[in-house]
Protein backbone atom coordinates (compact mmCIF):
# COMPACT_ATOMS: atom_id res chain seq x y z
CA UNK A 1 0.00 0.00 0.00
CA UNK A 2 1.43 3.46 -0.74
CA UNK A 3 2.45 5.43 2.07
CA UNK A 4 2.21 9.31 2.62
CA UNK A 5 5.17 10.34 1.00
CA UNK A 6 4.06 8.34 -1.82
CA UNK A 7 0.70 9.48 -2.22
CA UNK A 8 1.92 13.39 -2.01
CA UNK A 9 4.09 12.23 -4.98
CA UNK A 10 1.65 11.12 -7.05
CA UNK A 11 -0.94 13.83 -6.32
CA UNK A 12 2.39 16.61 -7.34
CA UNK A 13 2.71 14.17 -10.68
CA UNK A 14 -0.81 14.31 -11.65
CA UNK A 15 -0.98 18.09 -11.45
CA UNK A 16 2.40 18.66 -13.17
CA UNK A 17 1.76 20.49 -16.60
CA UNK A 18 5.45 19.24 -17.83
CA UNK A 19 7.39 16.21 -16.65
CA UNK A 20 9.70 16.38 -14.09
CA UNK A 21 13.43 16.12 -15.42
CA UNK A 22 16.06 14.59 -12.83
CA UNK A 23 19.09 16.78 -12.16
CA UNK A 24 21.96 14.63 -12.35
CA UNK A 25 21.88 11.31 -11.13
CA UNK A 26 20.58 7.91 -13.45
CA UNK A 27 17.77 8.15 -15.81
CA UNK A 28 16.55 4.91 -16.37
CA UNK A 29 13.49 3.19 -15.85
CA UNK A 30 13.12 3.29 -11.59
CA UNK A 31 10.86 1.29 -9.38
CA UNK A 32 7.87 3.18 -8.48
CA UNK A 33 8.20 2.21 -4.65
CA UNK A 34 11.69 2.87 -3.40
CA UNK A 35 12.54 5.01 -6.65
CA UNK A 36 15.63 3.08 -7.37
CA UNK A 37 16.34 0.83 -10.77
CA UNK A 38 14.58 -2.38 -10.73
CA UNK A 39 18.24 -4.41 -10.61
CA UNK A 40 18.97 -2.07 -7.40
CA UNK A 41 15.62 -1.79 -5.67
CA UNK A 42 15.51 -2.14 -2.15
CA UNK A 43 11.68 -3.05 -1.30
CA UNK A 44 12.21 -6.15 0.25
CA UNK A 45 13.88 -4.16 3.08
CA UNK A 46 10.99 -2.07 3.89
CA UNK A 47 10.00 -3.34 7.79
CA UNK A 48 7.42 -0.95 8.80
CA UNK A 49 7.81 -0.09 12.30
CA UNK A 50 5.70 0.98 15.25
CA UNK A 51 6.41 3.82 17.59
CA UNK A 52 5.90 5.99 20.00
CA UNK A 53 6.15 8.85 18.23
CA UNK A 54 5.28 10.36 14.72
CA UNK A 55 6.56 12.47 11.80
CA UNK A 56 4.55 14.89 9.85
CA UNK A 57 6.86 16.01 6.63
CA UNK A 58 5.62 19.56 5.20
CA UNK A 59 7.69 19.10 2.14
CA UNK A 60 8.24 21.58 -0.45
CA UNK A 61 7.08 21.91 -3.79
CA UNK A 62 9.18 19.25 -5.84
CA UNK A 63 10.46 17.42 -3.21
CA UNK A 64 8.24 14.18 -2.89
CA UNK A 65 9.45 14.11 -6.51
CA UNK A 66 13.17 14.14 -6.49
CA UNK A 67 14.67 10.74 -6.11
CA UNK A 68 17.32 11.43 -3.59
CA UNK A 69 14.33 12.68 -1.37
CA UNK A 70 14.79 10.95 2.59
CA UNK A 71 11.46 12.05 3.87
CA UNK A 72 10.52 8.82 1.70
CA UNK A 73 12.65 6.52 3.43
CA UNK A 74 10.85 7.94 7.05
CA UNK A 75 7.67 6.66 5.38
CA UNK A 76 8.80 4.05 4.39
CA UNK A 77 9.68 2.55 8.08
CA UNK A 78 7.32 4.57 10.66
CA UNK A 79 4.14 3.84 10.61
CA UNK A 80 2.80 6.82 11.95
CA UNK A 81 4.15 9.11 9.09
CA UNK A 82 1.85 11.94 7.62
CA UNK A 83 2.87 14.14 4.48
CA UNK A 84 1.71 17.51 3.43
CA UNK A 85 2.69 19.80 0.53
CA UNK A 86 3.67 22.97 1.54
CA UNK A 87 2.20 26.48 0.43
CA UNK A 88 2.48 29.91 1.56
CA UNK A 89 -1.35 30.98 0.55
CA UNK A 90 -2.77 27.45 0.80
CA UNK A 91 -3.23 25.14 3.74
CA UNK A 92 -4.56 21.09 3.75
CA UNK A 93 -7.40 21.25 5.81
CA UNK A 94 -6.18 17.87 6.84
CA UNK A 95 -2.93 18.93 8.08
CA UNK A 96 -5.10 21.66 9.88
CA UNK A 97 -7.02 18.80 11.23
CA UNK A 98 -3.98 16.89 12.77
CA UNK A 99 -2.09 19.73 14.49
CA UNK A 100 -5.28 20.11 16.23
CA UNK A 101 -5.80 16.69 17.52
CA UNK A 102 -5.05 16.09 20.91
CA UNK A 103 -3.80 12.26 20.28
CA UNK A 104 -1.20 14.78 19.29
CA UNK A 105 1.77 16.37 20.98
CA UNK A 106 3.42 18.80 18.03
CA UNK A 107 6.71 19.71 18.09
CA UNK A 108 8.46 21.82 14.87
CA UNK A 109 11.89 20.81 14.76
CA UNK A 110 13.89 23.57 13.70
CA UNK A 111 17.48 25.60 14.96
CA UNK A 112 15.73 27.49 18.12
CA UNK A 113 18.14 30.77 17.25
CA UNK A 114 15.18 31.22 14.27
CA UNK A 115 12.78 31.53 16.97
CA UNK A 116 12.12 33.32 20.09
CA UNK A 117 13.74 31.62 23.79
CA UNK A 118 10.58 31.00 25.59
CA UNK A 119 9.47 28.92 22.13
CA UNK A 120 12.41 26.03 22.40
CA UNK A 121 12.92 23.14 23.87
CA UNK A 122 15.72 21.18 23.69
CA UNK A 123 13.92 17.63 25.42
CA UNK A 124 10.87 16.30 25.12
CA UNK A 125 8.54 17.18 28.46
CA UNK A 126 7.15 14.52 30.57
CA UNK A 127 3.70 13.46 27.87
CA UNK A 128 0.69 15.45 29.20
CA UNK A 129 -2.89 13.17 29.16
CA UNK A 130 -5.05 12.94 26.05
CA UNK A 131 -8.23 11.26 25.24
CA UNK A 132 -9.21 8.72 27.37
CA UNK A 133 -6.43 9.53 29.91
CA UNK A 134 -4.01 8.03 27.17
CA UNK A 135 -0.62 9.90 27.36
CA UNK A 136 -0.41 12.22 24.28
CA UNK A 137 2.20 11.18 21.88
CA UNK A 138 4.90 13.21 20.32
CA UNK A 139 4.40 14.48 16.97
CA UNK A 140 7.54 15.71 15.18
CA UNK A 141 7.31 18.18 12.58
CA UNK A 142 9.48 18.11 10.14
CA UNK A 143 10.12 21.19 6.87
CA UNK A 144 11.50 19.22 3.99
CA UNK A 145 13.37 20.88 1.37
CA UNK A 146 17.08 23.08 1.06
CA UNK A 147 17.74 25.12 3.72
CA UNK A 148 16.28 28.13 1.94
CA UNK A 149 12.83 26.50 1.33
CA UNK A 150 12.87 25.09 4.96
CA UNK A 151 13.55 29.03 6.59
CA UNK A 152 10.90 29.76 4.34
CA UNK A 153 8.10 27.44 5.73
CA UNK A 154 9.29 27.97 9.08
CA UNK A 155 8.73 31.96 8.72
CA UNK A 156 5.44 31.75 6.91
CA UNK A 157 3.56 29.11 8.47
CA UNK A 158 1.73 31.08 10.83
CA UNK A 159 -0.57 27.70 12.04
CA UNK A 160 2.67 26.25 13.33
CA UNK A 161 2.97 29.50 15.15
CA UNK A 162 1.55 28.31 18.76
CA UNK A 163 3.50 24.77 18.85
CA UNK A 164 7.16 24.63 20.78
CA UNK A 165 9.86 24.52 18.71
CA UNK A 166 12.58 21.52 19.26
CA UNK A 167 15.95 22.65 18.61
CA UNK A 168 18.48 19.50 18.39
CA UNK A 169 22.00 19.66 19.62
CA UNK A 170 24.65 19.66 17.47
CA UNK A 171 25.74 16.64 16.16
CA UNK A 172 28.36 14.39 14.06
CA UNK A 173 28.64 15.13 10.41
CA UNK A 174 26.13 13.77 8.36
CA UNK A 175 26.59 10.68 6.62
CA UNK A 176 24.17 12.06 3.69
CA UNK A 177 26.06 12.05 0.40
CA UNK A 178 23.65 11.98 -2.39
CA UNK A 179 23.25 16.00 -2.55
CA UNK A 180 25.05 18.76 -1.65
CA UNK A 181 25.28 20.82 1.52
CA UNK A 182 26.29 24.84 1.42
CA UNK A 183 26.72 23.51 5.72
CA UNK A 184 28.23 20.45 6.25
CA UNK A 185 26.63 20.38 9.76
CA UNK A 186 22.97 19.94 8.33
CA UNK A 187 21.70 16.27 8.85
CA UNK A 188 19.44 15.45 5.99
CA UNK A 189 15.63 15.04 6.87
CA UNK A 190 16.06 11.25 7.77
CA UNK A 191 18.90 11.89 10.02
CA UNK A 192 16.72 14.73 11.61
CA UNK A 193 13.88 11.74 11.87
CA UNK A 194 16.12 9.41 13.38
CA UNK A 195 17.45 11.78 16.20
CA UNK A 196 14.04 12.64 17.21
CA UNK A 197 12.98 9.49 17.18
CA UNK A 198 16.01 8.62 20.04
CA UNK A 199 14.55 11.41 21.94
CA UNK A 200 11.14 10.03 22.18
CA UNK A 201 12.02 6.49 23.05
CA UNK A 202 12.17 4.58 19.85
CA UNK A 203 15.42 4.03 19.75
CA UNK A 204 15.44 0.70 18.19
CA UNK A 205 13.28 2.88 15.31
CA UNK A 206 16.29 5.63 15.16
CA UNK A 207 18.90 2.97 14.61
CA UNK A 208 17.20 1.42 11.74
CA UNK A 209 16.42 4.41 10.11
CA UNK A 210 19.85 5.46 10.43
CA UNK A 211 21.26 2.10 8.88
CA UNK A 212 18.00 2.39 6.17
CA UNK A 213 19.37 5.39 5.05
CA UNK A 214 22.72 3.71 4.57
CA UNK A 215 21.25 1.10 2.59
CA UNK A 216 19.64 3.20 0.61
CA UNK A 217 22.70 5.46 -0.49
CA UNK A 218 24.48 2.16 -1.00
CA UNK A 219 22.17 1.09 -3.48
CA UNK A 220 21.65 4.61 -5.14
CA UNK A 221 25.50 5.12 -5.49
CA UNK A 222 26.04 1.18 -7.09
CA UNK A 223 23.48 2.10 -9.44
CA UNK A 224 24.84 5.49 -10.26
CA UNK A 225 27.99 3.55 -11.18
CA UNK A 226 26.98 0.81 -12.71
CA UNK A 227 27.78 -1.54 -10.18
CA UNK A 228 26.28 -4.53 -8.55
CA UNK A 229 24.47 -4.30 -4.73
CA UNK A 230 26.74 -5.63 -2.82
CA UNK A 231 24.27 -7.61 0.23
CA UNK A 232 26.93 -8.30 2.51
CA UNK A 233 27.82 -4.84 2.77
CA UNK A 234 28.57 -2.73 6.23
CA UNK A 235 25.61 -1.00 5.45
CA UNK A 236 23.45 -4.23 5.00
CA UNK A 237 24.61 -5.72 7.78
CA UNK A 238 24.00 -2.61 10.12
CA UNK A 239 20.03 -2.76 8.94
CA UNK A 240 20.73 -6.55 9.35
CA UNK A 241 21.49 -5.88 13.26
CA UNK A 242 18.84 -3.45 14.33
CA UNK A 243 16.36 -5.61 12.36
CA UNK A 244 16.93 -8.79 14.29
CA UNK A 245 14.92 -9.36 17.53
CA UNK A 246 17.84 -9.07 20.00
CA UNK A 247 18.33 -5.83 18.49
Amino acid sequence: MPHAVSRLRAARLARATKPFMVRGGFKRERCESCRLLPSHCMCALRTPLDTQAAVCLLMADIEPLKPTNTGWLIADLVADTFAFGWSRTEVDPALIALLSDPVWEGYVVFPGEYTAPERVVNALPPRTPGPGGTSRRPLFILLDGTWAEARKMFSRSPYLNHLPVLSLAPADASQYRLRRSWCSDHLCTSEVAARCLGLAGDARAEETLQAYLGVFMHHYLQARNQLPVDGNSAEHQRLHRALSPQA
